[in-house]
């Protein structure tokens, strides 16, 4: 009997929103943020536990669906988290106290969450070098936008629909999430799992960690992922009260962002090799922040902050799809853990960096927030390229 195959299109649509998913389920409610203060009749910073408990599950979920995906292939975990997805949507939709909405945004975290790591394990058992790079440059492009654009979505329905009406939204989408997983072929076959007790599965993390480049990797990624996750948490409040922009001229902005990111992201299969993506991505971050930090610290004009932002998501954007590429080439054989600790990384320092942008002067710290983090991301892919091959050999190519 045949194997049914999915077609390329399916793939490519399926992916696609899969890896929009974790970002939607996290931020599109934000603009009903303050709304929800008087539903439950608590205080901003109670309800804003929400935000933090789905970062929270969409960490910790990746480094358990991960690992569920290796042992018993992408499709049946996958199912399993759509499933909980609507659940947990429908346990915040019915919660009744501040609490209770914020145990279920935690299950609705880490369902999310094995939609995101089990989306690139997929490309990684589908695809192999620069077919590889190219699913996951579209991946990275809508990793970028997706965070941006949530809150655009979210905002436009607010005032309509209610914090409600976008979680029966996110219903929706699950809805459809778990039909495509249905309809899913599964791309890792029976014989490539990992037949192995949970123990053994999981000493594959500390196999996983061994790999030096693939450690340098992520964490390249994961502080270019600080870097954006600043520029969201202080954008806000940089154009909104800082320079006076109003919601609708902010969103705008936003979205302009956004297509930064997208655009170069997308743009990065065209460098010769990931290194070299990579590489200058990762200079780009630090100059572009350099000029940024010494702007922001002088208060510049709005123009000057636009220009240097829109420099610096282009280069995070370029360095999103290699870093991904790069570190899902180098554990093929684990792709599930790796996909995981790779997800999980870049979540974990979203949320550690996030609340850092409002210590003393917004200005200042965003400033300062996005030059460390480049320069930490500078390092590791210096330190993953000499992991790879001699910096000499790099440069000639």
């Amino acid at each position: 009997m045949m194997t049914r195959k999915n077609s390329q299109l399916f793939i490519l649509v399926f992916l696609g929103v899969l890896t929009a998913f974790g970002p939607f389920v996290t931020d599109m409610y934000l603009p009903t943020l303050p709304a929800m203060t008087g539903f439950f009749h608590t205080t901003s910073s109670q309800v804003q536990l929400g935000l933090t408990a789905s970062m929270i599950g969409l960490a910790v979920g990746q480094l358990f669906f991960g690992p569920l995906s290796d042992k018993y292939g992408r499709r049946r975990p996958l199912i399993i988290a759509m499933g909980l997805f609507l659940l947990a949507t429908l346990g915040c939709l019915y919660s009744r106290t501040i609490m209770q909405f914020v145990g279920w945004r935690l299950i609705q975290g880490m369902a999310g969450a094995g939609g995101i790591v089990i989306s690139r394990s997929i490309a990684a058992d589908k695809y192999s070098g620069r077919e590889l790079a190219k699913m996951l440059a579209i991946i990275g492009a809508i990793n970028g936008v997706a965070p941006v654009a949530a809150p655009i979505a979210g905002g436009s329905m607010a005032d309509s629909v209610g914090w409600h009406g976008i979680f029966w939204v996110l219903f929706g989408l699950g809805i459809l999430l778990l039909a495509g997983s249905l309809h899913f072929t599964d791309s890792l076959p029976a014989v490539r799992r990992q037949n192995a007790r949970w123990g053994d599965v999981y000493r594959s993390f500390l196999a996983v960690i061994q790999n030096r480049r693939y450690v340098c990797y992520i964490f390249q990624f994961g502080f270019a992922q600080g870097v954006m996750f600043a520029n969201i948490s202080s954008a806000p409040f940089i154009m909104q009260q800082h320079y006076g922009f109003s919601p609708l001229m902010f969103s705008i902005c936003f979205g302009i962002n956004a297509i930064a990111i997208m655009v170069s992201a997308a743009a990065s299969v065209k460098f010769a090799h990931s290194e070299q993506a990579l590489y200058r991505g990762s200079v780009g971050m630090v100059i572009a922040s350099f000029f940024l930090c010494i702007a922001l610290c002088m208060n510049c004009s709005f123009w000057v902050y636009e220009v240097l932002l829109i420099c610096l998501l282009s280069m995070i954007g370029l360095t999103f799809t290699a870093s991904n590429t790069l570190a899902m080439d180098s554990e093929r054989e684990n792709a599930g853990v790796a996909s995981a600790l790779l997800g999980a990384l870049g979540f974990a320092f979203g949320g550690i960096v996030s609340p850092l942008v409002g210590l003393g002067n917004i200005m200042v710290s965003t400033g300062i927030l996005f030059f460390v983090g480049s320069l930490c991301s500078l390092a590791c892919t210096r330190l993953a390229l000499h992991r790879a091959f001699s910096m000499a050999q790099y440069y000639r190519r």
